[in-house]
């Protein structure tokens, strides 16, 4: 199983498979084929389908400037490897070619070229949760120590970055007011929802910070601001929001934080490693689902639950994600997205209080409803993962306003 590094990644929205992914492709195509007169790029599947919306065309204008000669959208055709699939060729000055690649943007701001294999040098020598716990318990180590003992401490200096760049676009997110651009004409309303939460007491005073948190980060993304992937763009509100608002609340340090970040990393890598992250791939339930599982683990470690009851709240964050499909409005990252951030940030909280009151026993293994997330995103019809076709982006598409007025 690779580092968690690749899994953690800090970038700007509003998704890491259609800006962060395309933009790495880019970078690389250039550095593998060198400057050219010209190029073209071809998209296909769920990165077509949803790429306008994304702002897949924009991080592409950057990355090749006027050079583009063409994007072409082929949303309907779909490529066994991977459903986020590009085609990128370059030209002389007499537009005769002179390379191409395939290149599959597979979640989280990753890239594979079609010559390559999605493998990378094994950091850590299980990739199952069972596995893990099995050894930690041998070894008598916790799961942050694990992460540690292959990692090394110099993971500690990374995991501190990561959360500085979370707080940062929390605080960045809570001061800022208005319409997020894209054409829905949504309102920014994490400034407002924190101001209310001042004038609450006790848990709606709690819980409502905890909204505010997860809606700042959620709408930095949406924005194209700079989050943290966790595990990917869509997702990135959940695991910040229940961290800083555990630091709020709870007294945790960010030593404690840190900590808490390695062993979600963690339990990211396992979903990425046995299923997948990809909202185009497996619909929401890999998105949505694997930040609640990394951000119920992260708080049970943060109460001093022991391995066997972190595990168990990662499993109630992604078993009670199972189904959850991608139908984003007008394919952007913003309704029902944003709000789904808020409301896995609060099932975090609801799966370590029940974890915490267990010994940790239960029947369904996190190993067993990572495969289930993976066949079901198999079953899930293309409608239902990021192409925008089905689901609420069909039955909401008289909400976008193409003037953006």
């Amino acid at each position: 199983m690779e580092t968690i590094r690749n899994l953690y990644r800090i970038g700007r929205g509003p998704s890491s498979s259609h800006t962060i992914g395309p933009m790495n492709a880019a970078n690389r195509f250039i550095s593998l084929c060198g400057e050219a007169a010209s190029y073209r790029i071809t998209l296909y599947g769920s990165l077509a389908a949803t790429g306008k919306g994304h702002g897949t065309d924009e991080v592409l204008k950057k990355a090749f400037g006027e050079r583009i000669l063409e994007i072409v959208w082929e949303p309907e055709v779909f490529h066994e490897i991977h459903p986020n699939a590009m085609k990128l060729e370059a030209f002389d000055e007499g537009k005769n070619p002179v390379c191409d690649r395939m290149a599959f943007s597979v979640g989280g701001g990753a890239v594979v070229f079609d010559d390559e294999k999605a493998e990378t040098l094994p950091v850590y020598p299980h990739n199952k949760m069972d596995k893990i716990l099995d050894y930690c318990n041998k070894k008598g180590i916790t799961l942050w120590q694990y992460v540690e003992s292959a990692e090394g401490s110099d993971i500690w200096s990374f995991l501190q970055e990561i959360w500085s760049v979370m707080e940062e676009s929390i605080a960045q997110g809570l001061c800022v007011e208005g319409v997020i651009p894209g054409g829905l004409n949504l309102q920014r309303k994490a400034n407002s929802y924190m101001r209310k939460a001042k004038h609450f007491r006790s848990t709606f005073r709690r819980r409502a910070t905890l909204y505010a948190y997860a809606l700042a980060v959620s709408e930095e993304n949406a924005c194209g601001g700079i989050i943290v992937t966790a595990p990917t763009c869509g997702s990135c509100g959940v695991l910040p929001a229940v961290l800083k608002y555990s630091k709020q609340f709870n007294g945790h340090s960010d030593e404690d934080i840190i900590k808490a970040l390695a062993t979600a990393g963690l339990i990211g890598n396992i979903v990425k490693t046995n299923a997948s992250i990809s909202g185009a791939e497996v619909g929401c339930q890999g998105e949505i689902g694997t930040a609640c599982a990394m951000a119920s683990g992260a708080l049970t470690q943060l109460y001093g639950g022991t391995n066997y009851q972190i595990e168990y709240s990662a499993e109630m964050g992604l078993e009670h994600h199972l189904g959850l499909t991608c139908d984003p409005i007008a394919g952007l990252v913003q309704i029902p997205c944003i709000e789904r951030n808020v409301f896995a940030a609060s099932r975090a909280l609801s799966h370590n209080t029940f974890a915490m009151l267990s010994d940790g026993r239960h029947m369904i293994s996190f190993d067993r409803v990572v495969q289930t997330m993976k066949q079901t995103g198999k079953d899930l019809p293309s409608l239902y993962k990021e192409t925008s076709g089905g689901g609420l982006a069909y039955y909401g598409a008289d909400l976008f306003d193409e003037t953006g007025s």
